[in-house]
């Protein structure tokens, strides 16, 4: 029965900063093989980590194995074409070390702990309907990828000065009623499931509400390649020939790549995997033609959900004029409204440009908007979702926080961006 559980283990990827490319094809390459794919690592059994580490990152990927039950694995893939074969050989050590865990013998713990993996495959694979918002409170908890209670924040820092049996205490603070209430200090990021690539929250929580939020990231370093969502236009304002087919197949797979982040954190499973299948197509090439009929079902039953809309709608209202006084741009400005308005921007938008993924003419060099926004403006389109985004979190339900972020989807690799061409800077 152990050995059964590791042929499907259920999976949970992390990308670092730099390595969305990475990521798609793990992500792409976990669904061919029907894995299960996890949130956090309290659920994993494989930790698969998308771009190679830097030795300030080992203190929080250690704790996030750590959280994992045994048998837990984890690789790290570092360069393009190495997924298939380091996924292959992490199902055979999770095999080994179902058989033979840690510590050379098998115990009643290890063996309830494989019955519980065998069960949750089930329950985890893709065909599930929209949650409520409250249900997300388990895809949030903020121990699962600290392993250790939430005391530590990502530098690994005491973040609380009282414990008691290895539990934070809560603080009394001011709410909003000014009532002496107790407050809870909750680190969020960089390791979760369908999260941006090294963000990282500190939120401070009275009862279910979110009172004050700090944004920080991971270090995000220059490479030799732009951020991978921004790279046709990036090319192009550099001289390079780039075809407006590239560029719109590039915008395409990039909403569907926010879209279904945003619907697995709803709880939307199927039809998020569905958004990410039709994004690997596109990234392989695949005509409109080819996969018009399959996107435009996907669009009309999201649009139609009636649950989904119930699930989602007002969180994160960010009016188009409160938008573009935050330096905003692209979708999220376009929106001009709340999470369910994003989604919908991003769906639509990936519709219309299913008529233009075989332009062969050139893209023009001063085309400079990308899938998150403008690229040539004084900061990058991501800076100002990050701005933006304490301000959206602050008075928001805890449950609610990760739809929050994911119907804005910063991209921190653009945080990286050189200058752009001709770009105009405050």
């Amino acid at each position: 029965m152990r050995r059964t559980a590791m042929n499907r283990p259920a999976v949970l990827t992390v990308a670092l900063p730099g390595a969305t490319e990475l990521r798609l094809e793990a992500e792409a390459e976990v669904r061919r093989r029907g894995w299960p794919v996890v949130g956090a690592p309290a659920a994993a059994d494989l930790l698969v980590v998308c771009g190679v580490p830097a030795p300030e990152h080992a203190e929080w990927l250690d704790r996030m194995e750590r959280s994992m039950p045994e048998p837990a694995v984890r690789i790290v893939v570092g360069e393009s074409g190495q997924v298939a074969h380091a996924l292959g050989m992490a199902r055979g050590d999770l095999t080994d070390r179902a058989v033979t865990p840690r510590g050379g013998h098998v115990d009643d713990r290890s063996e309830a702990q494989a019955g519980e993996h065998g069960d949750h495959e089930h329950g985890e694979h893709e065909g599930h309907g929209p949650h409520q918002p409250a249900d997300h409170a388990a895809h949030m908890d903020h121990t699962d990828h600290q392993g250790h209670g939430g005391r530590m924040d990502h530098s690994g820092h005491d973040m609380h000065a009282m414990e008691v049996a290895g539990l934070p205490m809560a603080e009394r603070g001011d709410d909003r009623d000014e009532l002496r209430l107790d407050q809870l200090h909750v680190p969020f990021g960089p390791g979760l499931g369908d999260w941006p690539a090294g963000l990282v929250l500190r939120l401070t929580l009275q009862g279910d509400v979110v009172q004050d939020v700090e944004v920080d990231h991971l270090p995000v370093a220059s490479g030799p390649r732009p951020p991978f969502w921004d790279e046709p236009w990036l090319r192009a304002a550099h001289g390079e020939e780039v075809t407006r087919g590239d560029a719109v197949r590039r915008r395409c797979a990039a909403h569907l790549d926010s879209a279904g982040r945003l619907l697995a954190v709803v709880g939307w499973d199927d039809i998020a995997v569905r958004c990410r299948r039709l994004r690997d197509e596109l990234l392989s090439g695949a005509s409109g033609e080819g996969i018009g009929g399959a996107l435009r079902r996907t669009v009309r039953r999201v649009g139609r959900s009636r649950a989904l809309r119930w699930s989602i709608a007002g969180l994160g209202e960010l009016p188009a004029d409160r938008a573009r006084a935050a330096g905003v741009t692209g979708p999220a400005l376009a929106a001009d409204g709340d999470a369910y308005d994003r989604l919908l921007m991003w769906l639509n938008e990936v519709e219309r440009g299913l008529e233009g993924l075989d332009d062969t003419r050139p893209l023009a060099p001063d085309d400079r908007t990308g899938p998150r926004g403008r690229l040539d403006g004084p900061q990058p389109p991501s800076q100002a979702l990050l701005d933006i985004l304490a301000e959206l979190l602050t008075g928001a339900e805890f449950a609610c926080a990760r739809i929050i972020v994911a119907s804005l989807d910063p991209d921190l690799d653009e945080l990286a961006l050189a200058p752009v061409p001709g770009a105009a800077h405050a």
